[in-house]
């Protein structure tokens, strides 16, 4: 250790858990696990951390001596955030018999591993890097006091923005999981009932409910006056209202929420309380009301604005009996809608992606059911940006390394939510969104196929994705003159993009250009 970072011994600490200061008592605070057989080790990786604070969260910190201690602490503790993990230990290998044992056992694939050693001729870092999952690594005399801190900075922020996407995908997960039971023949009460059931599954208002029970109802103008919403269906204390106006099953706060909502011809949320309003086709009013156990935090508010498209599409198709493919159109266009407006992607981006899709698949000689098809899945082909963090998604520079990598989980994320669907719009949409930055020349990502390894739907959608995207101004980049556009696909033939595909999208490009002009972005 350097001179100006020397640092004198504390009394030594104790393997096992770590109390929390008290001034941080009441924040959860980010599991540090300290894996090696030197107790100095242990007793000055707590000092020089021991007040850290990130996001307004102190440090928990678990000491083991061992790789067999290690593989049963982080049994014992999951979330664990970042493992300091020596390599020789009990055994030459031990540490890395741990990271072994950790990510292929445990499949615990979020915690952030960084490597120390003092003998780094016996676990080259070369070879360590190449051959183990792990995601950093320092020899013992170079971790300074500054430099342990700027590395837990950096892989604590790796490990939130991790747990992020997997937060987000779960509830995208239970949406489209929801979502599949909407559109089946059904009464209306029925839906409704259904969808507030779906909606207390959807925001886990059950786990944890002491005081308050969810409860809900679903209330319809169809057969009342004006202003005058009848209750079709409830749950919890509603349940017994059915056939009563809102103004008779409602309290004063209630009937407030409700009121507001149809002043303002929108759904809300405000606390525990969700509202929902849906004005189907043929001018019919349904609102949704729900009351949760716990506050409506961003992210069930995000859930519920991309549920809720749905939702009103399935009172649609229960209202005008509308067949399934018109809602399976809906519903992808809605979704991938959402998507747009998480990453600022240019106005009718989506409509555009998918007109122009469904006409380079005529040229190429799809048969109609295959180019429909198509049309309703393109659509689709970013839906796991909803997963990524907004910090990232619309940054207006570079991205870094680490953030670039984030960035690429996109395509897992969209196929996982997509392919065990039972609708072949959808499975057909996990194709596009898992394969639609693959490359004809293979060096594309996240699997590296090749030319006509990569199915044809992928390929249609990545060159009419990057032809709309490159016409249009990004957060990051203005919009390109054609001519300039032209040339980057041309360059892009047979490396970026299949060549016959770019072939017959050049012979055509006045038919492609029109789809843009009929559907410019408005200026503001």
């Amino acid at each position: 250790m350097q001179d100006n970072d020397s640092i004198a011994f504390a009394q030594e600490v104790v393997p096992g858990a770590t109390a929390l200061p008290s001034r941080l008592r009441g924040h959860a605070p980010w599991k540090i696990m300290v894996v090696d057989d030197d107790v100095d080790v242990h007793t000055l990786t707590h000092m020089v951390l021991r007040d850290f604070v990130f996001e307004g969260r102190g440090l928990q910190f678990f000491f083991s001596r061992s790789g067999a201690e290690a593989k049963q602490l982080m049994t014992d503790h999951p979330d664990t955030a970042i493992l300091l993990l020596d390599v020789v230990m009990e055994r030459e290998e031990s540490g890395l018999e741990a990271v072994q044992y950790i990510r292929n056992v445990l499949k615990n694939q979020f915690v952030r591993i960084i490597l120390r050693t003092g003998q780094p001729g016996r676990a080259p870092e070369q070879r360590v890097i190449t051959a183990y999952d792990i995601n950093d690594y320092k020899e013992k005399t170079e971790l300074t006091a500054q430099k342990l801190t700027t590395t837990i900075t950096a892989s604590l922020r790796a490990y939130r923005d991790l747990r992020i996407i997997e937060e987000n995908r779960r509830g995208l997960e239970k949406i489209i999981h929801a979502t599949q039971s909407l559109f089946e023949p059904q009464s209306l009460k029925k839906l409704a009932t259904g969808v507030l059931i779906q909606l207390v599954a959807l925001l886990e208002l059950e786990e944890g409910a002491l005081y308050i029970q969810p409860a809900g109802f679903a209330a319809t103008d169809a057969e009342a006056h004006e202003n005058q919403l009848k209750l079709y269906a409830g749950t919890g204390t509603y349940e017994g209202q059915i056939g009563k106006t809102v103004r008779e099953a409602s309290d004063v706060q209630t009937m407030d929420l409700v009121e507001r909502a149809i002043r303002a011809k929108a759904s809300l949320c405000e606390e525990n309380c969700y509202v929902g309003y849906f004005l189907t086709r043929n001018g019919l009013l349904n609102l949704l009301f729900l009351q949760g156990n716990k506050p409506l935090n961003a992210m069930d508010q995000k859930l519920i604005e991309i549920f809720s498209v749905n939702v009103s599409l399935a009172f649609d198709h229960a209202y005008l009996d509308q067949g399934m493919l018109d809602a399976q159109r809906e519903l992808t266009f809605s979704l991938g809608t959402i998507v747009d407006s998480h990453s600022l992607q240019a106005e009718h981006h989506l409509r555009r992606v998918a007109d122009g899709s469904r006409l380079l698949a005529r040229l190429a000689g799809l048969v109609e059911e295959e180019v429909e098809l198509l049309w309703l899945a393109a659509p689709l082909h970013d839906l796991g940006k909803i997963a990524i963090p907004d910090l990232i998604l619309t940054k207006p520079g570079k991205l870094t390394p680490e953030e670039w990598k984030v960035m690429q989980a996109h395509t897992d994320v969209g196929a996982r939510l997509l392919k065990n669907n039972s609708h072949r719009i959808l499975r057909v949409g996990a194709t596009i969104a898992e394969m639609h930055h693959e490359q004809w020349d293979g060096l594309g990502y996240p699997q590296g196929l090749a030319g006509e390894e990569i199915p044809i739907f992928a390929r249609i959608t990545t060159l009419i994705d990057v032809f709309d995207t490159l016409c249009h101004d990004r957060y990051y980049e203005k919009s390109w003159e054609m001519a300039r556009v032209v040339e980057f696909i041309q360059q892009g033939r047979g490396r970026q993009f299949d060549p016959r595909l770019v072939d017959l999208f050049l012979a055509n490009l006045t038919e492609f250009q029109t789809i843009q002009y009929a559907l410019p972005n408005t200026v503001a």
